[in-house]
């Protein structure tokens, strides 16, 4: 009896459900794709960039500016010598835009301005005086005068020089050569090469000397007995 009392009791009982056998696993679900979070990433990795490159501009804002591309002597304009030139923009440095190009060519340089210069407007005004201590003499010059290629900026000594070539003092004696300026700056050529001549055969030249040379040069230049010699610019 106990038997089948136990073996009742026991047929009673929920059967334990089957384990799958380890070659028959089930298949992973597919991962749920997020469209939504993924453009959210890209549009901040866009914002990001946008952002580093606005912090930039600002950092460095350009402006165009004047440079000169060739040397321009006190008293001369600037021509066409000019490029234009990108250039961090400071408000505290009085730049020539490019804008003001026009106005700036009216105008004429207060002393030498290298080429490769970038301009600033105090370089520049309507009138330029000669620097204290110095003087212009102007000088009509033969064929053999002057060296060839004579161009503004060129560093020259003036000799004083009678027919024969020997030099001739103010009483009309003649004596041993010798310069009435060691060092002048060739302030203006007409056409900037020494090409452009006065009436039909001499050339105007306007030296930059000292002012006590001023005098003998002009009076040597008044008989046409001055010739221009090149010479290294002294430092």
């Amino acid at each position: 009896m106990k038997i089948q009392e136990r073996t009742g009791a026991g047929s009673g009982r929920a059967a334990a459900p089957a384990q799958p056998s380890v070659g028959d696993r089930l298949p992973t679900p597919p991962r749920e794709r997020k469209p939504a979070l993924a453009a959210l990433a890209v549009l901040l990795i866009l914002v990001g960039a946008l952002g580093a490159t606005m912090l930039v501009l600002q950092a460095g804002d350009r402006v165009e500016v004047v440079q000169v591309t060739k040397d321009i002597q006190a008293g001369e304009p600037v021509g066409n010598n000019v490029a234009s030139v990108l250039v961090a923009e400071d408000d505290s440095i009085n730049y020539v835009k490019w804008s003001q190009l026009a106005t700036l060519k009216t105008l004429k340089a207060k002393s030498t301005i290298y080429a490769g210069t970038v301009v600033i407007g105090d370089m520049f005004a309507d009138k330029v005086g000669v620097t204290e201590g110095k003087a212009t003499v102007g000088l009509s010059l033969k064929a053999g005068q002057y060296p060839t290629g004579l161009k503004a900026g060129d560093t020259v000594a003036a000799y004083r020089v009678g027919a024969n070539g020997s030099k001739t003092d103010s009483d009309g004696s003649s004596s041993g050569g010798g310069a009435i300026v060691d060092q002048a700056t060739v302030a203006y050529v007409p056409d900037g090469n020494g090409g452009e001549l006065v009436g039909s055969s001499n050339l105007a030249v306007t030296l930059t000397v000292d002012a006590d040379a001023a005098a003998a040069l002009a009076q040597a230049a008044a008989v046409g007995e001055v010739a221009l010699v090149a010479v290294p610019r002294s430092n």
